[in-house]
């Protein structure tokens, strides 16, 4: 690749990430720290510690963060290790299906588990019918607040990334190590707290991290919730006075610190404590094939996680059917009325036209810098190509409350980002730069891995029988590597479609709504406004459902998706 075009893509590249991602979180960071009057000042964030309320949210926050990972842990290791260490029957559907609730987005799940484990929900209904319990002294299974809730949805919904980082840290571990420990008398238990455990700490640090600092920083769940009191929620309603109110910024500033020494603490932990740093395998490990009863038992608790994880979601699908669901096990008769009724709505048709311009155009400007990115990383020889990767998986990290929150405030009248907007409002740009900005890495890891499975013989060879860049780019590249851009470019459209944090921060007038904040205001709509919500909820699991399969399949055909 000619030196010049990489190194210009590059400082375009760079130059659009100091924009927009840079710029936005260091703009929340400086308005939290200072003041026209006094420059440099420590009184809002000070002060947020001292106010009971934003403090109150604070710890509800790291502790809702701290609740969901011990959950997700709870759930994923023991899979993990079964997973790891047996065969059994139907292991490797069953292994693909408990990764599932990853890609149904939480924040419509969250209306069904309401359903189901409200106080006239469908479990206290079951229970009492049974005699188990009075039907005068109902269970709140979501506990007081509903911070119970948020957790079960949080750790349902984020215990496939545990799972996927610790069975990735147990195909590094050495089965040479286990194995000498039981020939010296080791018990199992024992084996695992002093060996396994230790060498599985890098993939359980890389994962708890994530999921903290997405349960950490999570707003759609609390919102269906009505949890009130905890920061991202306070900063949503700091929106309103946006302009004279500095504590929205220094929440948000705590949180950006908060999370980003997750990451760091983690990373220094590791190192300094020589956890999980055994050699690399010399052998092979040898799963256990479970015989009978023992391998269906196995097969069964997958099955049975499974189906827990997803309940929310068959919670959001018998709301929309139903014609009545109070206090009842299911719903007393059911209907397609509200399908129907969802698609005549004045907010939804127009959100999901809003959500298909968004989401389209976000995509199309991630194909085109990841593929140009990619480029860059893989086939060019330019020095600090391996930075600029690093740059733009930094989106993965950073939570999207922050980067909504920041381009809020910058297209205020009078901020730099306001002509964005222009005079009437209009947020489409800014949800476009949002959009692509925070799905980028998807389409960039996709491009990349589709370079690095290609034959750059085939490239040379056109280029040496006298075909144009573009023309070898449009006959022989893009036709290699074209399933992985369309497999990473069907994710970023899917997940754009579905946004949350961008969304209901960032469109604020109904016209403009988005499918997410649209199924928002319809849970707050009276009469059948929740049986609305559902009904949109479901056609967007099934739109996420057939796009990630699609995306899947894309990509499967070049080798993995997401090949690093």
């Amino acid at each position: 690749m000619n030196k010049n075009l990489a190194y210009g893509i590059t400082g375009v590249v760079t130059l659009l990430f100091g924009v927009f991602f840079v710029y936005p979180a260091a703009m929340v960071i400086g308005e939290a720290f200072y003041t026209k009057e006094s420059g440099f000042t420590l009184a809002f964030v000070g002060q947020v510690f001292t106010n009971p309320v934003y403090l109150e949210g604070l710890w509800n926050a790291f502790m809702l963060g701290i609740m969901s990972t011990l959950a997700s842990l709870l759930i994923a290791f023991p899979l993990a290790m079964l997973a790891h260490r047996y065969k059994f029957p139907l292991k490797g559907p069953l292994s693909a299906l408990i990764l599932v609730p990853l890609v149904l987005p939480p924040f419509v799940g969250a209306v069904g588990v309401k359903q189901m484990l409200g106080v006239k929900g469908a479990l206290n209904a079951f229970l009492t019918d049974i005699g188990v319990m009075a039907a005068d002294a109902p269970i709140d299974w979501l506990g007081e607040g509903r911070f119970w809730g948020i957790v079960i949805m949080n750790a349902l919904h984020l215990y496939p990334i545990l799972y996927m980082n610790v069975a990735a840290a147990l195909t590094h571990l050495d089965p040479a190590m286990e194995q000498a420990a039981q020939n010296l008398g080791c018990p199992p238990w024992k084996r695992l707290w002093r060996i396994t455990l230790p060498l599985t700490m890098p993939g359980i640090f890389a994962g708890g991290a994530i999921v903290f600092i997405w349960s950490f920083t999570e707003l759609g769940v609390p919102l269906v919730f009505d949890y009130t009191r905890v920061a991202p929620v306070q900063v949503y309603d700091g929106i309103k006075d946006l302009g004279s109110n500095p504590f929205p910024y220094a929440l948000v500033a705590i949180m950006l610190v908060v999370s980003a020494l997750v990451f760091v603490v983690s990373k220094m932990l590791m190192a300094r404590s020589g956890l999980g740093t055994a050699p690399r395998p010399k052998s092979m490990h040898n799963e256990v094939e479970l015989p009978g009863v023992k391998g269906w038992w196995v097969a069964l608790v997958f099955l049975a996680v499974f189906v827990v994880a997803s309940l929310p979601h068959v919670g959001v699908v018998l709301l929309s059917l139903s014609e009545d669901w109070y206090g009842s096990i299911l719903p007393e008769a059911f209907t397609l009325a509200h399908y129907d009724e969802a698609l005549g709505h004045p907010l939804v048709v127009p959100s999901i036209k809003n959500s298909l311009m968004y989401a389209s155009a976000s995509t199309l400007l991630d194909i085109v810098l990841g593929l140009a990115i990619a480029w860059v990383v893989v086939r060019s020889k330019i020095k600090g190509r391996g930075i600029l990767d690093a740059l733009v998986m930094l989106p993965l990290a950073v939570p999207g409350l922050v980067l909504a929150f920041g381009y809020l405030a910058l297209s205020q009248e009078g901020r730099s980002f306001h002509f964005l907007v222009g005079l009437r409002d209009n947020p489409t740009l800014l949800l476009v730069i949002a959009y692509a900005v925070r799905r980028l890495p998807y389409v960039v890891r996709s491009a990349v891995a589709g370079l690095q499975q290609s034959n750059i013989a085939l490239e040379e060879a056109a280029l040496s029988l006298g075909a144009t860049p573009a023309r070898m780019m449009r006959r022989v590249a893009l036709p290699l590597i074209g399933a992985n851009l369309i497999a990473g470019g069907i994710l970023a459209f899917a997940f754009a479609m579905l946004e949350v944090s961008d969304s209901l921060i960032l469109a604020q007038q109904a016209e403009h709504y988005p499918i997410t904040k649209a199924i928002y205001s319809l849970l707050s709509t009276l009469g059948n406004g929740h049986e609305l919500a559902a009904a949109l909820g479901v056609w967007a699991m099934v739109f996420l459902a057939i796009s990630i399969i699609g995306a899947v399949v894309l990509g499967g055909k070049k080798g993995g998706l997401f090949r690093m």
